[in-house]
């Protein structure tokens, strides 16, 4: 067995992303088929990588029961014509599903085990609310290894507030209304449409086609933002237009060792550096990315300072702001989500990793400039992922 230790991201798709619940685009789609659809439309934009020299399929779901159960990695390869030869598993790290399938392919492609393999993840919140049917054992409470309400999102963005009091509710208020900015923009000019994969949707209105994603509000003010409630604390500084809507959708990405790369003359978008992830207190989950950062930068031999562009999912305001403090990097640094995030766009948990190397690989063919990218995220139970990418359009010259 050979190693292969250059690991490319190859390409990446994902559906439009929809508001979960009665109203939202997907209430009568599988989460299986969101998945499968996104899955075709990779391979469909692929065509040169035989589907029979996939070698593993890695998909991620956070609630893995009903139509997110049965092992997805398998079942949505099946659904989506791959040869029955071709393997696949599902993977649970909460947030960081997709972000784990990637790097665990990408590992057993460095191996030299892999050649080619398929990783992204799937979440129908919307279907299968976060915790729904858990049975957290009552250890946790009795030995106080984790507080009651750890697994409210919400509230562990407001404890990270308590602990940063320079950290206001107003830069959290404009770093939200700055992301819909951003996202708006970002689709008046065309940058997000090329990486969507248009899906059928049904309603009791009949048939219809999701384009593009639907939690968006581009007219979010400041004064509008100021005088939102907040749902996790009387008089608290989390509000719905500092967090991530619970959204539906699936990514799917294809990953590729050097020999693959030039087996099927493939132009690889991003190449993985390092990662990392890391674990904090339960209760405190937002500041995850912080030590998954330090370490992933740490493995690569590089700092802060050498990285160009950060693409943060933004779970909450306070979390993506809490990150930057740490860092010293400005509130509305440039390099930082350019074309906003996951408070506009959502965030369907699992699947939002490969939705952020999917605008990261956007953006590096843009910027030449730039020759390394990071992807992080915050995971619940208290969690941090990171994975650091080098941009192969590189040509050697800062700006």
């Amino acid at each position: 067995m050979t190693s292969n230790a250059d690991v490319y991201f190859i390409d990446g798709v994902r559906t439009p992303f929809g508001r979960a619940g009665e109203k939202g685009m997907y209430w009568q789609t599988r989460a299986d088929d969101l998945a499968v659809k996104a899955m075709i439309g990779l391979l469909e934009r692929n065509p040169d990588v035989p589907k029979d020299r996939i070698d593993e399929v890695a998909v991620a779901a956070t609630t893995q029961q009903g139509d997110q159960g049965l092992t997805l990695g398998r079942t949505t390869a099946l659904l989506a014509g791959l040869p029955k030869s071709v393997p696949g598993f599902a993977i649970d790290r909460m947030c960081a599903g997709a972000m784990t399938a990637v790097t665990a392919v990408g590992g057993g492609i460095s191996f030299g085990a892999y050649d080619v393999a398929i990783a992204g993840g799937v979440e129908h919140m919307g279907r299968h609310p976060l915790g729904i049917g858990a049975d957290p054992n009552p250890r946790f409470l009795s030995e106080k290894l984790v507080s009651a309400d750890a697994l409210d999102m919400g509230k562990t963005a407001e404890r990270i507030h308590d602990r940063f009091p320079h950290l206001t509710k107003e830069r959290a208020d404009r770093f939200g209304m700055l992301s819909q900015h951003k996202v708006a923009a970002a689709y008046e000019n065309g940058k997000l449409q090329p990486d969507l994969v248009p899906v059928a949707t049904r309603s009791d209105a009949g048939w219809g086609l999701a384009t593009k994603d639907e939690g968006m509000r581009p007219e979010t003010t400041m004064e509008g933002l100021a005088g939102l409630r907040t749902p996790f604390r009387p008089h608290g500084r989390v509000t719905a237009g500092t967090s991530s809507p619970l959204t539906d959708g699936a990514t799917i990405s294809m990953m590729a060792g050097a020999d693959a790369v030039k087996e099927f003359g493939l132009t690889p978008k991003m190449r993985m550096v390092s990662f990392g992830f890391a674990g904090v207190d339960p209760e405190i989950m937002g500041l995850g990315p912080v030590p998954s950062t330090e370490k992933a930068l740490r493995k690569a031999g590089l700092s802060i300072d050498d990285i160009g562009l950060f693409e943060l999912n933004e779970a909450f305001a306070i979390q993506v702001l809490s990150f930057l403090d740490h860092f010293g990097i400005a509130d509305d640094d440039p390099r930082v989500n350019p074309w906003g995030g996951a408070i506009a766009i959502g965030h369907p948990l699992a699947a939002s990793g490969v939705r952020l190397m999917i605008q990261l690989a956007a953006q590096f063919a843009e910027r030449p400039d730039v020759r390394y990218g990071v992807t992080a995220m915050c995971v619940g139970l208290g969690q941090g992922g990171t994975v650091i990418w080098e941009n192969p359009a590189w040509n050697g010259r800062r700006k």
